[in-house]
């Protein structure tokens, strides 16, 4: 809603005039903190002059999904882990889909036991992260889009016997049929992109708004719909382009761990 607002040239102030709120609500609604009711984001979208019915639609799913992320209390709730980090396995915990590309590590719900004890070997960081795995399983799995570069197979996080299993593991979980692996490999060249890993994060229908999340040295940063979060579901689309084919995927991977 802060970019809605921005474009439409108003402030928190008239914001909160057309709710009959503070500022402070307001405030706190587009940063994330508060919840927003639908007759909240009617308003708004009416006073920013909003009349896409997508736009508006989008905006009110994601508000439903909020809603309901904050009512949950899954594992995550009472595991000491990051403020950030807890917030966003509330939101993987309720999408129904996830692309990923990245270009260091394993994606956290691709990792084997023993690769995530090799980064972190707490074993409150451990159990946190292989209990997000379960996402992958059950009756209404989580669909994963995993693409990454070629670097991250090469990067020996544990050293060689590490790695092995680390490579057998994305082997059998690419045969899971809610699982797409893809490699980019350094023969592709430099291409958008390439410098920095995302996750985008989708709660229900094609077209339903969707948000990215971006992990930087030392912070993250979250984008909940709108044109930037269009950009970035389209880079993702673009670097698949360029990524090997499924099974072509599966053969690097198996190539690379008879190597070590």
């Amino acid at each position: 809603m802060l970019a809605l607002r921005t474009a439409a040239g108003l402030t928190q102030s008239q914001a909160a005039r057309a709710l009959s709120a503070s500022t402070g609500k307001v405030a706190k609604m587009e940063s994330g903190w508060a919840p927003m009711r639908d007759p909240d984001i009617r308003i708004l979208c009416d006073l920013y002059e909003v009349e896409d019915p997508t736009v508006v639609g989008g905006l009110l799913e994601l508000a439903r999904v909020d809603r309901d992320r904050r009512k949950a209390k899954g594992w995550w709730s009472s595991a000491p882990v990051a403020p950030a980090m807890r917030e966003y396995v509330s939101l993987e915990s309720a999408a129904t889909a996830i692309k990923t590309w990245q270009i260091a590590y394993v994606p956290g719900l691709l990792q084997s036991e023993g690769y995530v004890r090799a980064l972190n070997p707490d074993e409150h960081f451990v159990t946190a992260r292989l209990s997000r795995q379960r996402r992958l399983e059950g009756d209404n799995p989580l669909h994963l889009r995993a693409v990454v570069y070629e670097a991250v197979l090469r990067n020996l996080v544990g050293g060689p016997g590490v790695m092995r299993g680390q490579l057998n593991h994305l082997a059998s979980m690419a045969e899971k049929p809610n699982v797409s692996i893809r490699v980019v490999p350094f023969s592709a060249g430099a291409k958008s992109g390439i410098d920095c890993g995302f996750n985008i994060l989708s709660f229900a229908e094609p077209g339903a708004m969707d948000v990215v999340y971006i992990e930087i040295p030392r912070t993250q940063a979250w984008i909940e719909g709108g044109r930037e979060a269009a950009e970035h579901d389209a880079m993702f689309e673009k670097i698949t382009a360029h990524a090997l084919r499924e099974c072509e995927s599966r053969t690097f991977i198996s190539s690379l761990c008879k190597d070590l």
